[in-house]
């Protein structure tokens, strides 16, 4: 575990555990190097259960995703086939009743989204890993990306959409953080 200090416009001093586990450091440009040692000093023990707990996270990330393989040619065809069973469906559902048409759909083997709209191309990606989700899941990210066609933003609008054309968004989403991406 490294400790890396980085020198900002800031009032104060703060820390952070990154996906790697190293500790990032921020601290205000003029503060002495003395001051931010004991600063990490004082804060060691939150430093080692952030650690721990960091790299625990990370390791159940690892087990979620290696639950589909996806390193060879063939096995990434055949969830591109079973994604595409799923969602396909649903697009010929809400999209109509959402006015909306995608230009394009691709499947890619995304760990950091579930989904992802360009709104002006109207090109919308899922992720491969949505087989790992129950389907009322699948559906909640496929109304999420359609509405951004229509609104490209998470503002008061995008979340009047949801909740005209999949109320239970909320809870969908809540069940899809606590798994694991």
């Amino acid at each position: 575990m490294k400790i890396v200090v980085t020198y900002r416009q800031t009032s104060r001093l703060s820390m952070r555990i990154v996906k790697n586990g190293d500790v990032h450091v921020s601290a205000p440009r003029l503060l002495s190097r003395t001051k931010i040692e004991q600063f990490i000093e004082q804060h060691r023990d939150w430093i080692e259960k952030a650690h721990k707990k960091k790299m625990e996270a990370e390791q159940k990330r690892k087990q979620f995703y290696a639950q589909l393989p996806l390193k060879k040619r063939s096995e990434r065809s055949e969830a591109v086939k079973r994604l595409d069973t799923k969602v396909s469906p649903l697009l010929a559902y809400h999209a109509p009743k959402m006015g909306v048409k995608p230009s394009e759909i691709i499947y890619k083997a995304t760990t950091s989204r579930w989904g992802m709209c360009n709104p002006r191309t109207k090109q919308i990606c899922f992720s491969l890993y949505l087989l790992l989700l129950p389907d009322w899941c699948i559906e909640h990210v496929v109304v999420h990306e359609l509405a951004h066609l229509i609104e490209a933003n998470h503002g008061p609008r995008f979340y009047a959409l949801m909740n005209q054309h999949f109320p239970m968004w909320k809870e969908a989403k809540k069940a899809t953080a606590k798994i694991v991406i």
